[in-house]
């Protein structure tokens, strides 16, 4: 893509990275409801579509409250400096290919050390938060998060690197094997789900964990820190970590999607011979799987929310530092092997 259109894409992405941020609180609560067997949200408009919108707009008119001992910059900077780093992630993840070009607002040669790296950084608005607010609770929610981060980062990065092997493996020699795009492609003769499925197993529960959800959002356990990290905040700050939060019903599943799921490719191209299609049918394609993995996986984050109970702060710990980080060892070691004998084979 010329880079005019790419920066022209940035707008579209960011308006429906927005929306869907908005109606993915309207889908978790309608979910969350028939888990509950109640009725959820059905009053504002038909069938409660407007509720976002309601929910917005009581934010902007509440009072915005900073508490007086409170760090006010850094209070301010927290949750906007969350929504960037949850939004920036997108800009790397490919949506669709047309021809030899890739709907996406940046394909760069290191597209997936570029989303290890924002994974990284994300955590910074969460702890600066609760820092900032200079309360007990929200300190506790904040410090959890740092160390929450750095407990399942290590699993996550392995994961990711047993991908890197399978794509440096099965890419032409001299292929960006760290682009995104590349991951994907790599995959159209067999996902990387069906050919890694421990190292699925170990990304998908670090995302998970690392989104902050339940049974991981010990972050903001009300029973134990009232309202941990974003205790202090209210008004359209309060609504930005809101946001953040069903952000990470959008973004994580479609990482998930594009890391393991084959992102925008679907079953059968070759013989529909979708190559030789027009543009307009190719985006569509491409765009529709993309949309239809990343919603699945949403769907059931949203199932373990309201299944399973929050994790212990041990148990939280026991499970990323003594069973994902050695099973993550492991599976990159066999996976490591698996390759060389395949490129072995190849080469032969």
């Amino acid at each position: 893509m010329e880079l005019y259109s790419q920066i022209l894409l940035i707008f579209p992405v960011l308006l429906v990275l927005i929306t869907l941020a908005a109606y993915g609180s309207y889908a978790e609560r309608r979910v969350a409801a028939a888990f509950q067997q109640r009725v959820g949200p059905n009053r504002v408009g038909p069938f409660g579509l407007l509720q976002p919108l309601a929910d917005v707009l009581k934010l902007m008119i509440k009072e915005d409250v900073t508490p007086a001992n409170a760090d006010k910059l850094l209070h301010f900077l927290s949750p906007i400096i969350s929504v960037a780093t949850a939004m920036i992630m997108f800009g790397v993840i490919p949506l669709a290919k047309f021809g030899d070009s890739f709907l996406v607002i940046s394909d760069v040669n290191i597209g997936i050390l570029y989303l290890l790296g924002v994974t990284s950084v994300s955590v910074y608005g969460i702890t600066l938060a609760g820092w900032a607010s200079n309360g007990k609770y929200s300190l506790l929610g904040g410090l959890r998060a740092s160390a929450q981060m750095i407990s399942y980062e290590l699993p996550l990065g392995l994961a990711v690197v047993s991908v890197i092997i399978l794509t440096n493996a099965r890419m032409p020699m001299g292929s960006d094997f760290l682009s995104v795009t590349s991951i994907v492609e790599a995959q159209r003769g067999a996902w990387n789900l069906f050919i890694n499925p421990l190292g699925f197993i170990i990304f998908y529960i670090c995302v998970l964990a690392e989104s902050a959800r339940t049974p991981f959002d010990l972050v903001e356990a009300e029973q134990e820190l009232v309202g941990g990290f974003h205790t202090e905040y209210s008004s359209l700050k309060f609504g930005m970590f809101m946001v953040v939060e069903f952000l990470h019903l959008v973004i994580p599943p479609a990482i998930i999607t594009t890391v393991f799921l084959g992102g925008y490719l679907g079953p059968f191209e070759g013989a529909l011979g979708v190559a030789q299609w027009g543009n307009t049918a190719q985006i569509l394609w491409g765009l529709g799987w993309f949309l239809t993995k990343t919603f699945t996986i949403a769907f059931t984050f949203m199932w373990i929310r309201w299944t399973l109970p929050r994790f212990k702060y041990n148990q939280l710990m026991d499970l990323g530092w003594k069973r994902l980080l050695p099973l993550a060892l492991i599976n990159l070691v066999v996976v490591a092997i698996g390759a060389a004998i395949y490129v072995f084979q190849t080469a032969g």
